[in-house]
């Protein structure tokens, strides 16, 4: 039987057959290594943001300057805002379990291009070097090092970036080729979903997760390309004097914000689409249940990815557009809720008269429910233009963003490496432990976010490094809040690395559930996957029954004629 992926010696390499582990990991380009190794960077710079988010509040913890001054704020709201975004949220889900587990889903061996994505990764860890130069100034002939990273926040709203003496164009650069990265993964992605398929798998006989990798492969494909040209533009503004975007050059401040929202719109469903394929893998395994609705929540991913290119304009509702287009965008904002709202009904149906197992997979998807609610709900409220008026950069649409992302989409990947740590680790978490980690940054996102709706509809502004004194019990509150959920992140990571290290040896499918990933000979699977391609018959509306309709011996891996 074919060696682990994990284990030394059973790789497949880029460039020669190297025998030390380090070089094999490095040049290797198998799918399950490169999702792993994108984890392992991706979460470095997840807890520089965290932590930066943690100095921010407590700045903000009283009124006044308390540990940094205005300029240092500036810059560590755009260091959180780009490692968030750009580095960890938008190519998080695809980059790590679209590689993990969307090939074993599928019934293929690796994705179509296994050397683009060894490339892809490499071209996304050059992204984020180039974003760490940006972090200093380096002023050789004194020989001094300072501080000097972008301060526009992450948006990089003209003209102010193209006038700020910090270093915006090196970030701009680094965002560039992370996207060239998410452009190149989706296209992989898509051509893997189209031409590996198992036989008999079509369309709507495909995981509800891969539907979400596929509409979001569709969106990094043609979303992306907006941005890079908006930040080419930037650039050649900024070097050239060339008359873009900014009005003492005849310039148009407000096209930057179309063209920038024109792609950071649609990337919003990118981070979520993913996200929801992974709640429509957990809810229907936990309840023991068919999944209610396969059909309409694999449509809503495609309807959501479409009807997302079309609704930016509600984030210009206060830079300048006619009573015609405001209207328009006030209604696509509230139309794309619709396949959403099927989404949901769905999951719950599905969950209704079934057996739920609260094991940890199933309360971070429950918790998501809930806080992603909430961020959609207020979403509601500023779409609608009189209200969004009043509420616009302030803490409101922080709260609202923060209940949506962190609520949503960062929930439910914590939800995923809940779900998938056996199969990719082999072994168990101590499952106590997970439920109070659960329960700690279920606890701390509402601790550290509710009360800033109240502070934002009250009139607190956003991104300011001080404030009046009414609003210090908000940001008190939410300082606590923040100490909380911190609490659970360490927890919770400190209990996957040492249980991977010296945890319970999991079987192969501890789960009982009933996608092809999980029927792998051996659990970590093995390098190529299934030993023999596996031929799948059963029909969409079948999907999740106690047992797959899949015509081969799960022991031997052979064909049952």
């Amino acid at each position: 039987m074919s060696k682990s992926y994990l284990e030394l010696g059973e790789t497949h390499c880029a460039i020669g057959h190297p025998k030390t582990a380090f070089w094999q990991w490095m040049l290797t380009v198998d799918h399950k290594r490169i999702g792993i190794m994108y984890a392992a960077v991706m979460f470095v710079f997840f807890f520089v943001a965290v932590f930066t988010a943690l100095a921010m509040r407590i700045e903000l913890f009283a009124p006044g300057a308390q540990i940094m001054d205005g300029d240092t704020f500036n810059q560590a709201f755009t260091l959180h805002g780009v490692l968030m975004i750009f580095l960890f949220i938008i190519p998080g889900i695809p980059a790590i379990f679209g590689n993990i587990v969307m090939p074993l889903m599928i019934g293929a061996k690796d994705v179509s291009f296994p050397r683009l994505n060894w490339a892809t990764f490499w071209l996304y860890i050059f992204g984020c070097l180039v974003a760490l130069t940006s972090l200093f100034n380096f002023n050789i002939t004194e020989g001094e090092v300072l501080f000097n990273f972008a301060d526009t926040g992450w948006t990089f709203y003209a003209p102010y970036s193209l006038n700020t003496g910090t270093n915006v164009v090196t970030t701009l650069v680094a965002a560039f080729i992370l996207g060239m990265a998410s452009i190149l993964t989706g296209l992989n992605f898509l051509v893997t979903i189209h031409r590996l398929r198992a036989p008999g798998m079509d369309f709507f006989k495909m995981p509800l997760f891969v539907w979400g990798i596929y509409a979001t492969a569709w969106i990094q494909l043609l979303a992306t390309p907006v941005v890079g040209i908006t930040l080419i533009l930037a650039i050649m503004e900024k070097y050239f004097g060339i008359g873009i975007f900014d009005p003492s050059k005849g310039g148009d401040p407000v096209l930057f914000q179309h063209l920038f929202w024109i792609y950071s719109h649609p990337a919003v469903y990118l981070m979520i689409l993913p996200a929801f394929g992974i709640m429509s893998e957990i809810i229907p395994v936990f309840s023991r249940r068919e999944i209610f609705g396969y059909r309409t929540i694999a449509l809503s991913s495609a309807s959501i990815a479409g009807i997302g290119y079309l609704v930016w304009g509600h984030h210009l509702f206060t830079s300048g557009m006619s009573d015609i287009a405001k209207t328009i965008f006030s209604f696509l904002t509230f139309f794309v809720a619709i396949p959403t709202g099927i989404k949901f009904y769905d999951w719950i149906a599905t969950m209704y008269k079934g057996k739920i197992i609260l094991d940890s997979p199933m309360l971070w998807a429950l918790g998501t429910i809930i806080t992603f609610a909430i961020g959609g709900l207020t979403g509601v409220t500023i779409a609608m233009v009189g209200s969004d008026i009043h509420l616009q950069d302030t803490y409101y649409s922080v709260a609202h963003f923060h209940y949506a992302i962190l609520g949503g989409v960062v929930f439910l990947l914590f939800a995923g490496m809940h779900y998938w740590f056996p199969l990719v680790t082999g072994k168990f978490y101590k499952e106590s432990t997970a439920k109070v980690a659960f329960y700690l940054n279920f606890v701390g996102i509402n601790l550290l976010w509710f009360p800033m709706f109240i502070a934002g509809y009250l009139g607190m502004p956003r991104r300011y490094f001080d404030y009046l004194p009414e609003f210090e019990i908000y940001h008190q509150v939410s300082g606590v809040g923040a100490i909380v959920i911190i609490s659970g992140l360490v927890l919770m990571f400190y209990n996957f690395l040492s249980s991977w290290k010296s945890g319970e040896a999991a079987p192969v499918n501890p789960w009982g559930a009933t996608t092809l990933e999980w029927y792998t000979p051996t659990s970590p699977p093995p390098l190529e996957n299934h030993s023999k391609v596996p031929y799948v018959d059963f029909g969409p509306y079948e999907y999740h029954h106690a047992q797959p309709k899949v015509k081969f011996d799960l022991a031997t891996m052979k064909r049952i004629d």
